[in-house]
C-alpha cells in the first residue's frame, strides 16, 4: 500500500511545490494510518493542518479507502 500512497502524493506534489512546500511519506501502518512530513513552506504554514486534512488526506482516501487517517510528524 505504501507504493500506492506514494503515487497519490506524487500527484499532489506539484501544487505543494508551487507554494514552496512538499510532502514526504514516512510510513504506512498495517492499520491504515499514513504518516507524512510536511517540508519547506508547508512545514511552518498556518494552513498546514487544513492542507493535510482537506487536501492530502482527502485525496489519499479517495484513491485508497482502506486508509483511515493521515497524520503529520
Amino acid at each position: 500500500m505504501k507504493e500506492r500512497v506514494e503515487e497519490v502524493l506524487n500527484l499532489l506534489r506539484p501544487s505543494l511545490q508551487a507554494d514552496g512546500g512538499d510532502v514526504e511519506l514516512v510510513d504506512v501502518s498495517d492499520d491504515g494510518v499514513v504518516q507524512v512530513k510536511l517540508t519547506g513552506a508547508c512545514g511552518g504554514c498556518p494552513f498546514a493542518v487544513m492542507t493535510l486534512k482537506e487536501g492530502i488526506e482527502r485525496a489519499i482516501k479517495e484513491e485508497l479507502p482502506e486508509v483511515k487517517e493521515v497524520v503529520a510528524l
